[in-house]
């Protein structure tokens, strides 16, 4: 069944604290997903299902909503914002056809801020840049926006503003909209669509997501200003993630770019050199911890897929090509201390299926010193792989 609607796929990005999931759950509330307005430090945030996130407040795990704004669907993609999972959000930026940025009105740009623009740029992500926190005393509207220009680079554009004032700024970012102005005198959403696709105009709204400020103006701006991306007619999909049910099932997540994917089709790659064919069981769509089974999936589509043990985050499947190395690598490497009489093999294999979830982990076994070493990016992600040991495998370790 071919769906008329506009399919994308949005991703959420910010420096932590910048309230990144208040905004993910205000969008949800208001375009109807949930009946209650779930807080982080609540514990009861819609996208926070992981017991770790609610116990700490922040998000590990890149999480899939599913909600409608105007004639959009949109999956959403929630994305860590703590640096330690920036590898998480790397993976995840690959998938997307838009992102929101979401910066705090009373901090601005920070470090981290600039880092995921680096990553937006590299991606090519066009995005929508949504500042938070306005309700706080901070900056003034003026100064924010002269500091996303100066810090991230031009076209940050206040799409709040009277739109006489948001066009003549709209036709300083882009030729053609300064054309379209000279001879129109005004900009359509038909103009503004390629040049926010093309990253020379960043469309900006100043809110407050806890109180409901600005966020209907966002969603119909992700609505208006939106265009599906262009699909391919032959099967291909991109996978970004690896993770597991509350069963322990192998979801290997991934986001249909051509053709379609249907239940119970035959999937093909290659891991470690050697070639591989799977079946993919069931497609999920999930939102929050919910799910729903679909027969088949088209483009602009994400789904998580059981019965795959084979493929690995960033692998091409069908027409799509492999995507390149990632750009971040952690920085720290430890020892993993086993407790006494622990057999090393089972506890490799053990880290190894992690491994598969973090792909940046690098597990290393040393023969020579009988020694496993893994790769992280901080002390909040070892007590994260240190709880998750433990959780999933009753495996206690420390590390050195």
């Amino acid at each position: 069944m071919e769906s008329t609607r506009k399919q994308i796929v949005l991703g959420i990005l910010a420096h932590v604290d910048s309230g990144k999931t208040t905004l993910s759950e205000a969008m949800l509330y208001r375009a109807g997903v949930t009946r209650r307005l779930g807080r982080v430090d609540h514990k009861d945030a819609f996208l926070d299902t992981d017991a770790l996130e609610k116990a700490r407040g922040i998000t590990i795990f890149s999480k899939q909503a599913l909600l409608t704004a105007g004639d959009t669907d949109i999956t959403l993609l929630d994305t860590p914002g703590h640096v330690d999972f920036s590898t998480e959000t790397e993976r995840t930026l690959q998938v997307l056809d838009y992102a929101v940025l979401v910066v705090s009105g009373t901090d601005g740009v920070q470090s981290h801020t600039e880092t995921l623009w680096r990553l937006l740029r590299r991606y090519h992500v066009p995005t929508f840049v949504f500042v938070n926190k306005m309700d706080l005393p901070g900056m003034e509207r003026q100064e924010l926006l002269a500091q996303l220009n100066r810090r991230l680079g031009e076209g940050f554009v206040d799409f709040g503003a009277e739109q006489a004032d948001r066009d003549e700024a709209l036709a300083l970012c882009d030729e053609n909209l300064m054309d379209r102005m000279l001879d129109a005198g005004q900009l359509q959403d038909a103009d503004l669509i390629p040049a926010i696709a093309r990253r020379h105009v960043f469309p900006c709204w100043f809110g407050a997501a806890l109180k409901l400020e600005g966020v209907d103006a966002l969603l119909d701006g992700l609505d208006r200003y939106t265009r599906p991306a262009p699909a391919l007619e032959a099967f291909g999909a991109k996978v970004f993630k690896v993770s597991q049910d509350e069963q322990g099932a192998r979801l290997t997540w991934l986001r249909v770019t051509g053709g379609e994917l249907k239940v119970k089709a035959q999937l093909t790659g290659e891991a470690d050199g050697e070639p591989w064919a799977e079946k993919a069981n069931q497609l999920r769509l999930y939102s929050g911890a919910k799910y729903t089974l679909a027969e088949a999936i088209g483009p602009g589509q994400v789904c998580a897929v059981t019965g795959l043990t084979k493929a690995r985050p960033g692998e091409g499947l069908g027409a799509e090509r492999d995507s390149d190395l990632p750009v971040l690598e952690p920085v720290l490497s430890y020892q993993v201390l086993l407790p006494e009489g622990a057999d090393v093999h089972a506890a490799l294999g053990k880290l190894h299926r992690l491994e598969e979830e973090e792909p940046q982990l690098h597990v290393v076994w040393n023969e020579t010193l009988g020694e496993i070493h893994v790769q992280l990016m901080g002390e909040i992600q070892l007590e994260v792989l240190r709880s998750l040991l433990a959780e999933r495998f009753g495996l206690n370790v420390e590390f050195g």
